[in-house]
């Protein structure tokens, strides 16, 4: 077991995730970074696959972070992948995960959110807000949570124990599936649900619109969410899942990291990725 050192600048974003003290170290995807990333990437359009592996891993080259990340674009029929079900300290981004349980549980019901519940959900996604996160993580209780993750199919992911959300573990494929619920027509969550998270996600405050939206088409919708977390392993833990839409695109890009020295060198793996994402797609037409 060793004590947590959190900087002061990762105490806000996980604080309240992180209030239990002693934590033990990360026991999946402890493993060293690996010497060349490999990206896999398919698609229905001829030669933009290859284009993609290219030079997402060209993006890659000679960065510290450990990444994995997955992409899809549903007009081109494209996908990539890197680490895809390695599992990942959440962070932040696990409020996406809260809020949709939270209205997966509420159509259940069939009621709607209370002013309450919906104060906490804004102020959890556009502000990352650790207080309201927690009120809402215990009002939905491990069951309900869990509930969600089997009716999602996100079969990777592990919630977080004794209140601890930030320290869910989560898998960049498990992120895919979730962004594919919140942005095409399901079983799991209704239209009025994906409206309220996208509408959420896209009013994410300036402070914390970095990571996926870098290189972004100024024609596309963008909706995301971010996470950062220190720990005494493998450093820095920064994250970056977002959703565009709108005037012909409908793609999805999830990156993980850790092994970052600084919060920035994540960042700054996560917008390389992203740049090249974007360039590709944009490219294509997508």
């Amino acid at each position: 077991m060793t004590h947590q050192r959190i900087s002061r600048r990762a105490r806000g974003p996980l604080a309240a995730a992180l209030a239990v003290g002693v934590l033990v170290p990360v026991t999946a995807g402890t493993g060293p970074a690996a010497a060349a990333p490999a990206v896999t990437c398919t698609s229905d359009k001829a030669g933009l696959g290859a284009e993609l592996a290219r030079d997402i891993t060209a993006s890659l080259k000679g960065r510290k972070s450990t990444t994995a990340l997955a992409v899809h674009d549903r007009t081109t029929g494209t996908r990539c992948t890197l680490h895809a079900t390695q599992q990942y300290d959440s962070a932040s981004v696990v409020k996406v995960t809260v809020l949709a349980t939270l209205l997966w549980d509420a159509e259940k019901t069939h009621r709607k959110l209370t002013g309450r519940e919906t104060d906490l959900a804004t102020a959890m996604i556009t502000r990352s807000d650790n207080a309201s996160t927690s009120t809402l993580w215990k009002q939905l209780g491990p069951t309900k949570v869990k509930g969600f993750l089997k009716a999602a199919g996100m079969t990777g992911t592990v919630p977080g124990a004794k209140g601890s959300w930030g320290l869910t573990q989560i898998t960049a494929q498990d992120e895919r599936r979730l962004l594919s619920l919140i942005t095409g027509e399901n079983t799991v969550l209704g239209a009025a649900s994906r409206a309220f998270i996208l509408d959420r996600m896209g009013k994410v405050v300036t402070s914390q619109r970095w990571g996926v939206p870098a290189g972004a088409p100024a024609t596309a919708t963008v909706q995301l969410k971010n996470g950062w977390l220190q720990r005494s392993t493998h450093g820095w833990r920064v994250h970056s899942i977002g959703a565009f839409t709108g005037k012909g695109h409908d793609y999805t890009i999830t990156v993980l990291t850790y092994d970052d020295k600084t919060m920035n060198d994540g960042i700054n793996t996560i917008q390389a990725v992203a740049r090249a994402v974007h360039k590709d797609l944009a490219r294509a037409g997508a």
